[in-house]
């Protein structure tokens, strides 16, 4: 990696239109998704310690570039979420992702979790964010057909931490 990357455990305010303009410039996600990515930073920012959101904001010379969202998956005892990672167009291809990705499983660990899943849509036009998770050595352990919506199934990858 390029760029001297930071992390920030939690968000603030002026966080929310950061959060929102990195998963729109993906590229990726529909408007509704990308409402979905803000509330969650809204719940962390309301309830604090309470909220079962937990966030890494990736900041290079002061400007979050990217972020992952996660959480322990309730009901169990040691699984986690991966919500969200995502890198501002601008600035993937350059390693921001894997270290997102690093921290976000040492953080997973330091909490206590043994099992780190991910889901993603399984559309051929996700073929290189599928390819991005199996790199980081996660595995595809289940493919959900048409769970989103008719074509657009969910390819659900866990690691072993």
């Amino acid at each position: 990696m390029r760029e001297n990357v930071t992390f920030r455990r939690e968000p603030v305010a002026s966080d929310r239109e950061r959060v929102r303009a990195i998963v729109a410039s993906t590229g990726k996600f529909s408007a509704e998704e990308i409402d979905i990515a803000v509330e969650l930073v809204d719940d962390r920012l309301h309830k604090g310690n309470a909220s079962d959101y937990l966030f890494l904001l990736a900041e290079v010379r002061g400007e979050i570039v990217g972020y992952a969202c996660f959480g322990r998956i309730l009901g169990t005892d040691a699984s986690f979420d991966v919500y969200w990672i995502a890198v501002d167009q601008s600035h993937q291809g350059r390693g921001l992702g894997k270290a997102i990705m690093r921290a976000c499983e040492s953080a997973v660990q330091q909490a206590g979790g043994l099992r780190l899943y991910i889901d993603t849509s399984a559309r051929p036009d996700y073929a290189a964010t599928r390819s991005f998770y199996e790199a980081c050595g996660y595995r595809c352990d289940a493919v959900l057909r048409d769970f989103y919506r008719r074509g657009d199934g969910k390819a659900i990858y866990c690691r072993v931490l």
